[in-house]
């Protein structure tokens, strides 16, 4: 177990105490210049004893025999460990590493602890507890059992969705939907789940960022500490002074697989049975400008205990090409790898942010995406990415290749380059399968449990099309209507949405349900998906999820065609 690599270049920026951010096309904050002492004085208030909470489970590299439990604790753990019962393989006591951050806005100091099991039993129920000697349950530790994948091919089933926020509806673009998403996971008990990014928006509540990320990891135990949750960093997880990249609060949270760079955690593959998982993350190569960013009229003042330096306006902390092209050089490296791999059937992306969105209010699609990865995903036979970042639900037909000049500036009607993805069929199949090795179908997921649904989609007023917002260029602060403000342009291009398959109108909400099946040698092998929708949650929540939409991807398994 490593800790966060420590990146050069890390700003010197701080936060104020009122603030708000402002989420369209570009994401704003406003603040007053105030300090934050009393947010200091609640981390120094503090209860001091290393009691659990906020307890999840990851994959490691081998989902099939380890598993990362992973907490932190109101104060430093004694001798934080995990018990394993009930397995004759791997059973005992296992002690944690610890890892920690300071908010570079409040001041806060987080405590978070991960113990790797490994040598399990493929396909097998663990029983574990977590505990330590200041732990006040030390009588009753907390308990929870989860299962390993299964190795080679089988069937197994996972969930998806991102923008999940939290259920504290005090917090910036929480909203009570959030803890009915994560029960709706456990309705489905899926071997584990993605989330598509923008975890909590704890960056959108800067002044209490610690406590938003704690209310998230106790809200998710109920579903995260008997299953591996599988996240990937969105622009709402970049937090000014948390990092070179702000990521701190992220990376120190979740013990993800090794990339082999100094840059752990942001990106990782898994296997689980014929299918590679990719996580990615999207701020490297996107165009829009969406982190943490600062709106005025006043600069943001850190806590005082910070010694940090105020954030003038129109600072935004914007990580286009942050790895310098190592992210999609380990990314060409990998699906090369499993393009050739005859017993990996499947390839499956998961980022936050998207290429291929129609959302009429919502971000739109980003050409930096289509630039640097859709040919990669072309070239190496990817099935299926799933993103976020708008929040409703779209579904693209397979997609392969690119249409150029065929969109337009949003304001001068000029020709723009927006790398349109050229649909393969745009039709439902005679069949009803769609055969994924033809083309790549994208599902934007972003309706886990945020307050700010946007299931509203562009339409071409000429043609009655559907119409697409395409972000080609930086949208870099520029100065607001009121002095001293700034803000962010949205989009500034637009394109039939060609690609576009299937939209949601009736609710923001919902989860996606994969159910993959291996098939059998010579013949084919299928992933089910069923996404179901919280019809209604737009105007009162609802734990109530219905079937919306289903669809059925089936191929030759590569055993079959290399024959």
């Amino acid at each position: 177990m490593t800790t966060p690599p420590k990146n050069p270049g890390e700003p010197a920026l701080s936060l104020s105490r009122r603030n708000f951010f402002r989420e369209a096309g570009a994401t704003g904050l406003t603040a007053a210049a105030s300090a934050l002492g009393s947010f200091s004085a609640q981390a120094a208030a503090a209860p001091v004893d290393g009691t659990p909470e906020q307890i999840h489970l990851s994959w490691g590299d081998d989902p099939s025999s380890t598993v990362v439990v992973s907490w932190t604790s109101p104060a430093q753990a004694v001798n934080p460990r995990v018990q394993l019962r009930e397995s004759p393989a791997a059973g005992g006591v296992f002690h944690a590493v610890q890892r920690s951050y300071t908010d570079g806005l409040n001041g806060q100091t987080v405590f978070t602890y991960h113990t790797r099991l490994e040598g399990l039993r493929p396909d097998s129920t663990f029983h574990y507890s977590v505990t330590a000697d200041n732990d006040r349950n030390r009588a009753q530790p907390f308990s929870a059992s989860f299962r390993t994948a299964p190795a080679g091919r089988a069937p197994f089933r996972w969930t998806s969705y991102g923008d999940l926020a939290t259920p504290v509806t005090s917090w910036t673009l929480s909203s009570p939907q959030s803890r009915y998403a994560v029960q709706a996971v456990e309705r489905f008990k899926p071997l584990f789940h993605l989330l598509n990014g923008d975890l909590c928006y704890a960056n959108m509540n800067p002044t209490a960022q610690p406590a938003v990320w704690a209310d998230f990891g106790n809200n998710i135990q109920q579903s995260a500490a008997f299953r591996p949750w599988m996240p990937c960093p969105g622009n709402h997880e970049i937090e000014f002074h948390n990092g070179a990249q702000g990521f701190n609060a992220y990376l120190t949270r979740f013990s993800l697989p090794h990339n082999g760079t100094a840059f752990t955690g942001l990106w990782y593959q898994f296997r689980v049975g014929s299918a590679l998982f990719v996580s990615l993350s999207a701020d490297d190569v996107i165009y829009q400008d969406s982190g943490a960013f600062v709106a005025g009229p006043g600069p943001l003042q850190p806590a005082p205990s910070t010694g940090n330096a105020p954030i003038e306006p129109g600072t935004s902390l914007y990580i286009r090409g942050y790895s310098g092209g190592e992210q999609t050089r380990w990314l060409e490296k990998t699906l090369a790898a499993a393009s050739k791999d005859e017993s990996i059937d499947w390839i499956i992306v998961q980022m936050h942010q998207d290429a291929l969105s129609s959302s009429k209010n919502g971000n739109g699609s980003d050409k930096g995406i289509r630039e640097s990865w859709l040919p990669l995903f072309d070239r190496y036979g990817v099935d299926l990415v799933l993103c976020g970042h708008d929040h409703d639900y779209e579904r693209s037909w397979p997609v392969r290749g690119c249409n150029h000049n065929v969109g337009r500036d949003a304001a001068s009607g000029a020709a723009v380059d927006t790398c349109q993805p050229a649909p393969v069929i745009a039709v439902q199949p005679a069949d009803g399968k769609f055969d994924t090795s033809r083309g790549t179908i994208h599902l934007i997921l972003g309706g886990g449990g945020t307050s700010a649904p946007l299931d509203a989609y562009g339409v071409n007023p000429g043609s009655g099309r559907a119409q697409a917002k395409v972000i080609t260029r930086p949208n870099r602060p520029i100065p607001g209507a009121a002095a001293g403000t700034f803000t962010k342009p949205a989009a500034d291009a637009l394109e039939d949405a060609i690609w576009s398959a299937r939209r949601d109108t009736e609710s923001g909400y919902g989860i996606a349900v994969f159910d993959l099946d291996p098939g059998a040698s010579g013949g084919q092998t299928s992933i089910t998906i069923r996404y179901y929708h919280a019809a209604g949650a737009d105007r009162l929540p609802t734990p109530d999820y219905q079937l919306f939409d289903t669809l059925v991807l089936a191929k030759a398994r590569r055993d079959s065609v290399r024959r």
